[in-house]
């Protein structure tokens, strides 16, 4: 009998598009590790806030744009951190650089009796359920006396100067306190960002990534085929206020001041973040990405129009969503077919080559 062979087959995600980009952002990468030793010291600040803002975008495009959940309510866990990670070195003596990542934990802490409530709701009153309990925290923590109460406070001069790595970066760079400081922060801003871009892209990938897609497009058909929902939500949840939680501490270590008004603006941590996410390109990682961009741009060149620029942010939003409904990296991809982080699934097979299937008969 003769063998019996079948042409096999492979999955694969990567493109040609996606490889050449590898390579570029790997030089990019390296590049932004140089940068407080090859640009000014304002434009470092300018690049920590470009990573921190990339940083709170893509975790509220997980929450979104891939798991359905429509949270205005995120800053509650940027207010959580940054009061986590101020109690942490003014109250205990913490190192600022181990207290950004304990504060994360805070923040995963709060958002479990959090999900438990929210998620019992669906839709807008998901949405709404978010922001009203962000709201909730906003006043708790305005009668912390011991962190300033409604007017807040600052972090000890000496906090800051004193912090992990920045003797290092005195001794060996010659760099001033402050100038350090900033360095230290944008470094640690830049782990954030590529850890967290990592860590949403490994998941997407995965075969959690498949059931995460199945829980949005449609969640009743997800439970029929074994999807466990709640606990898809639950973990993509918890992911991002832990992301969300290091990031706002992270963004007060760097500004050493906070108040309650200023940790939970809804405008700076969730507003601007949507309107981020929205021009860039909802449900894919390349999206927040040029959304940042794009922010930052607008920001600069708007900066002096005063209340104007929120009209002009929110006519350019309305605009994008009009002409542009999948974003301004949505609208570039359907029309050349490029992804840079590619997440579907491709069979290849046949002139692959053959496996055994049978074995002959002796």
């Amino acid at each position: 009998m003769e063998q019996l062979l079948a042409p096999t087959f492979k999955v694969e995600t990567r493109t040609g598009a996606s490889a050449a980009f590898a390579v570029m952002a790997a030089i990019a990468v390296v590049l932004a590790f140089l940068a407080p030793l090859l640009v000014s010291r304002g434009a470092v600040q300018d690049l920590f806030f470009i990573l921190t803002m990339l940083v709170l975008a893509q975790c509220w495009n997980l929450l979104a744009g891939y798991a359905g959940l429509i949270s205005v309510g995120q800053q509650l866990f940027v207010g959580c951190g940054a009061y986590a990670v101020f109690a942490l070195v003014s109250l205990l003596g913490l190192d600022p650089v181990a207290a950004v990542f304990v504060a994360g934990v805070f923040a995963v802490i709060v958002a479990v009796p959090t999900a438990f409530f929210t998620f019992r709701l669906y839709g807008p009153y998901f949405a709404i359920g978010t922001w009203v309990i962000a709201e909730v925290g906003r006043l708790l923590f305005a009668q912390w006396k011991a962190l300033g109460g409604g007017t807040g406070t600052s972090l000890p001069r000496d906090a800051t100067r004193d912090m992990i790595g920045v003797d290092l970066l005195k001794s060996l760079l010659r760099m001033k306190s402050a100038e350090a400081g900033d360095a230290l922060t944008y470094w640690l801003a830049l782990v954030l960002a590529l850890a967290t871009i990592g860590a949403i892209y490994r998941l997407l990938r995965s075969r959690h990534g498949l059931g995460l897609a199945a829980v949005r497009d449609n969640e009743q058909a997800a439970r029929a085929v074994g999807v466990d929902a709640r606990r898809m939500k639950t973990m993509v949840y918890l992911t991002a206020a832990f992301l969300t939680g290091c990031c706002g501490a992270l963004i007060y270590v760097q500004k050493q001041r906070i108040s309650p008004d200023a940790a939970f603006s809804v405008i700076d941590w969730t507003a601007y973040v949507i309107f981020i996410v929205v021009i860039g390109g909802i449900g894919t990682v390349e999206g927040p990405i040029v959304g940042v961009i794009v922010f930052f741009l607008l920001q600069n060149l708007l900066a002096g129009y005063g209340s104007w620029y929120l009209l002009i942010l929110g006519l350019v939003a309305i605009v994008t969503m009009l002409f542009a409904p999948r974003g301004l990296w949505g609208l570039f991809s359907d029309r050349t077919g490029i992804q840079l982080f590619p997440v579907r699934r491709i069979l290849k097979g046949g002139p692959l080559g053959h496996k055994k299937i049978g074995e002959p008969n002796g």
